[in-house]
């Protein structure tokens, strides 16, 4: 029986999260100190729907504790960094078991900062944690990377799978049946790049999951950014663009739902790439990012009207998006089974 990725929506046994410990994304205490608040306070949100799993690094277990609280389960591991959506595995399911895909992770195109001698293991050790086997992949890629609707459908970006950082030598034909054969998806939806900050320092040069998600089979959420003198105003219009032509695995057309970005437009003299999409959905749960920004309820409402069984939980995002990610960047899914 074919493996498949389980959409986001579906059920989860769990969520696994990685601690923030001292590396060059947060290369001072009081950075180190800010990142390890606002990952509790994600934690802490999705606890409230469903188990978490958090990886620390062998002796932060006491700074993780005191502020995760007991009710979230810790592993020690080895960590670089503290990215779960893009370092630990994509777990596929045949309906019957779990297996986790191993993608090969090389710091985000071998990005002059990162560090990955111990993150590149941690989709394994994840899955020796929670007891499923190993899909291994040769194709440099992340779980921010992609996006799935579950029904045979997958969201990517050319500026990463297709990137010279990562896979140089991979035909774009070459990408796709990786993803199919590791995903169970039969349609690729490509994006030409991704947000304008995605690619300054610690950007990940384009990830699919600040730009745009599926909600539901055939709807899908979509950054736009309305003020023109943002880059992202005219690369959100051809991201809208596309997606409003394309068709899924289904032969459906697309129905998008535009989310507008914060109006904030930079921070620290840098334009922003503040998106409410890096959002995490969890069982009865949507943990969505805010900004302390006017549009946060009118996204909040949104996600509500898309999701009405769920709970939408607002958790400020800004330390986590200096860092380079959202909440969707440090969270991943172990789906029931």
């Amino acid at each position: 029986m074919t493996f498949r990725m389980p959409p986001e929506w579906a059920p989860h046994e769990r969520t696994w999260m990685a601690w923030p410990g001292p590396n060059p994304t947060f290369d001072t205490d009081a950075e180190l100190d800010e990142a390890r608040s606002a990952w509790a306070t994600v934690a802490r949100a999705v606890r409230r729907f469903e188990p978490v799993t958090m990886v620390v690094g062998p002796g932060q277990e006491d700074s993780a504790r005191a502020l995760l609280g007991p009710d979230i389960e810790l592993a020690v591991r080895p960590l670089d960094d503290a990215w779960m959506r893009d370092i630990g595995p994509t777990f596929v399911s045949d309906g019957r078991q779990l297996a986790a895909v191993d993608w090969t992770f090389n710091g985000w195109g071998a990005q002059g900062w990162a560090r990955w001698e111990h993150d590149q293991h941690i989709a394994r050790a994840v899955a020796g944690l929670a007891a499923v086997p190993v899909h291994s992949s040769t194709l440099v890629n992340e779980g921010g990377a992609i996006h799935v609707d579950g029904e045979g459908t997958v969201l990517l970006t050319e500026t990463v799978q297709l990137g010279k950082e990562r896979n140089p030598d991979w035909t774009h034909e070459q990408v796709e049946a990786e993803i199919h054969a590791r995903l169970g998806t039969e349609k690729a939806i490509w994006l030409p790049r991704g947000l304008a900050g995605d690619y300054g320092t610690y950007g990940t040069l384009g990830h699919v999951d600040i730009v745009a998600a599926f909600a539901r089979p055939g709807t899908v959420v979509a950054h736009v950014q309305p003020d023109p003198a943002h880059p992202d105003h005219e690369i959100t219009r051809e991201t809208v663009r596309i997606l409003r032509a394309a068709t899924d695995a289904r032969g459906r057309s697309l129905n998008v739902v535009e989310v507008p970005a914060p109006t904030v437009l930079k921070a620290d003299g840098e334009w922003v790439d503040y998106s409410y999409i890096n959002h995490y959905l969890c069982n009865d749960g949507v943990v969505l990012c805010a900004f302390d920004d006017p549009r946060d309820k009118e996204a909040a409402a949104i996600f509500g009207e898309l999701f009405p069984d769920r709970t939408v939980t607002l958790v400020d995002a800004r330390t986590i998006f200096a860092g380079g990610g959202g909440i969707h960047c440090i969270t991943q899914q172990q789906p029931k089974v």
